[in-house]
């Protein structure tokens, strides 16, 4: 009795790590599914290659003006909004082709509307720019003349 009593623990033991097991294994796999989104869009995308070029640009601007935490909070933030939002617009756009590969009024608007709102957060992150950068580009303006 107290043998198969162990047996019975035991496979309670397994199964619960086979299942332990395959939840982390899905968890790995979603982690590779986005990687490879990224990967697509970064490959594909010409305006996801803009948005990069100036975030690195960015990037280079907040160490030379060595600007706070702060401002490298905003800066990040925006950068990942932008970027998020172009994966998202872009998600959008393959959809819409995909349900509607001839053109309908609907199918556009779809699109338009997902442009738009990538619109609006890289004119945002332009405005948080110009706050972050403007105050130190013309006082290193001002220093040269």
């Amino acid at each position: 009795m107290q043998k198969k009593h162990e047996y019975e623990k035991n496979m309670l033991n397994l199964q619960y790590e086979l299942y332990i097991m395959e939840k982390l294994k899905k968890r790995i796999n979603s982690f590779q599914y986005a990687g490879r989104g990224i990967r697509t869009v970064f490959g594909t995308e010409t305006n996801m290659k803009i948005h990069i070029c100036i975030s690195i640009l960015v990037l280079i601007a907040g160490f030379i003006f060595q600007i706070s935490v702060a401002e490298w909070i905003a800066c990040v933030l925006c950068i990942g909004l932008v970027v998020g939002m172009e994966m998202v617009n872009t998600a959008i756009e393959n959809i819409v082709d995909l349900v509607s590969p001839n053109h309908h009024p609907l199918a556009g608007k779809a699109k338009d509307i997902a442009a738009g709102a990538v619109l609006i957060c890289a004119i945002i992150s332009v405005v948080v720019g110009l706050l972050v950068f403007g105050p130190k580009f013309w006082h290193a303006v001002s220093l040269l003349f």
